[in-house]
């Protein structure tokens, strides 16, 4: 059975502006760039799966009903764009639940490439924080790390850096395409 690709995207701070629990649909709001970046995924035949925490459902910020309408807008703001993402995992637990689900660990990126037939060796993983970086990683993905200020990521990583370093999704996006070029396997999708 031949396996798909991905482009795993976290969400605050890579797919929308990153406001501290974001616990409005009012309050969500995507970024410059990061449609068309997604759409570029889409079009070279990526599977596209958001993975993030949202601690602040458990924290009581918000439930999972508000957050559900907020990635009902994700999908909507990317609809208008012609982009769209595949799924959406989710960890709502606190970070003191020691919860299986919450990155750094890889479990939601495992659970995904189980439920979607995808693989991990050939898939991406975007974000803008050393936990997504750390996750990919785990699940044996290729990463980069969005950021203004490269050094940050370089001391933030503590020996496990990204494989790329980007400025804005977009550019990750474009490194992402030509790095896959330069790996092509047989019996995976994707261009």
């Amino acid at each position: 059975m031949a396996l798909d690709r991905a482009v795993f995207l976290d969400r605050d701070g890579t797919i929308a502006k990153d406001v501290p629990y974001c616990r409005r649909v009012e309050d969500f709001e995507i970024l410059p760039g990061v449609p068309e970046g997604i759409r570029m995924v889409n079009q070279h035949g990526f599977k596209t799966v958001v993975i993030t925490n949202q601690s602040g459902v458990a924290r009581g910020y918000f439930t999972e009903e508000t957050l559900s309408l907020i990635h009902q807008k994700m999908k909507q703001e990317l609809q208008k764009h012609h982009a769209f993402v595949d799924a959406i995992y989710f960890c709502p637990h606190h970070p003191d639940d020691g919860c299986d689900c919450r990155k750094p660990k890889p479990t939601l990126l495992l659970q995904a490439a189980k439920d979607m037939g995808i693989a991990l060796e050939m898939s991406y993983m975007i974000g803008d924080d050393a936990k997504d970086v750390k996750a990919g990683k785990a699940a044996g993905c290729r990463t980069v790390w969005l950021t203004v200020d490269p050094s940050q990521a370089e001391n933030k990583q503590q020996h496990q850096l990204p494989d790329h370093i980007a400025g804005s999704l977009y550019e990750a996006v474009k490194w992402v395409i030509e790095d896959a070029k330069s790996r092509p396997i047989q019996g995976v999708r994707g261009k």
